[in-house]
């Protein structure tokens, strides 16, 4: 090969090495790129429908900017962007790291609805497992308890009216099965768990009759005059308390109130507001 075509060839070899050394495959790419250029990247990402790969550049603009505004304002977006993308423990994290660093920031509210959601839309029916209800309602509940006046205050306590639902849902389930098993006093500890826990879900007509059931078949003929009587004055065109009524005349006694009874006391504590 002749001399100069040595030399160009290698020339251009050498070229090649610093072309791709100029391009370090560790170098971060935002790097020495503004917040707002970042973040505008985000929202791109999540307005094309990507939005776990958004809730990741929002935290890579926390990253690069930590002080700056723009973070505060990426740190609420990558939980909403992660929210979106059923991604709920990364959007769980983001929240608590926005309420961290801003309790008292106008966007708190939000923050703490974004965990109580992230929790919620991962509830299972009544048969599976109820951790991810119990967890929705104690963060839902915190919206409402510390944001009282915010306008996510009345969708968390929806909310929390349907999870206390499904919970009491769940214990009925078990309640039913105990009692069909003969195992009476496993079945009234769950029905009472409905009367003093969730008392205020759809349940409890159910509860009470099964109560009247439980303790009929036990002998204990007061509590299961009171549950009947307690049914039959909450509420009392229900099909459930002209199914206890019956029960009860087919033991040849009547709904009767006992003022002392557990049953009792648990539903006064109910109408004075009193915490069960």
């Amino acid at each position: 090969m002749p001399r100069f075509a040595l030399i160009a060839a290698a020339i251009l070899a050498l070229s090649a090495c610093s072309s791709g050394a100029d391009k370090d495959p560790f170098a971060d790419p935002y790097a020495g790129r503004s917040a707002a250029s970042i973040y505008q990247e985000a929202e791109a990402q999540l307005n094309d429908g990507d939005p776990v790969k958004a809730g990741e550049t929002f935290e890579e603009l926390e990253r690069v900017h930590p002080y700056s505004e723009w973070a505060r304002r990426a740190m609420i977006m990558a939980a909403f962007a992660y929210y979106q993308g059923t991604e709920f423990d990364r959007a769980i994290a983001a929240a608590q790291r926005f309420l961290d660093f801003f309790p008292s920031d106008p966007d708190s509210p939000y923050a703490q609805y974004l965990i109580g959601m992230s929790w919620y839309d991962r509830i299972l029916d009544v048969k599976r497992d109820q951790r991810a209800a119990r967890m929705a309602l104690q963060e839902l509940e915190e919206v409402v308890r510390r944001y009282p006046d915010s306008e996510y205050a009345r969708e968390a306590q929806l909310k929390i009216d349907l999870t206390r639902d499904q919970l009491a849902g769940q214990e009925m389930l078990v309640g039913r099965y105990y009692l069909g098993q003969g195992n009476y006093i496993a079945a009234i500890n769950r029905f009472k768990v409905v009367l003093t826990r969730y008392q205020t879900t759809s349940h409890t007509p159910e509860a009470l009759h099964r109560l009247v059931e439980a303790y009929l078949a036990l002998g204990v003929e007061d509590e299961a005059r009171t549950a009947a009587a307690v049914l039959g004055y909450n509420f009392p065109g229900s099909d459930w308390y002209q199914a206890s009524y019956a029960l009860l005349q087919g033991a040849d006694i009547a709904p009767f109130e006992n003022r002392e009874s557990w049953i009792s006391r648990a539903f006064r504590r109910v109408v004075t507001g009193s915490t069960l």
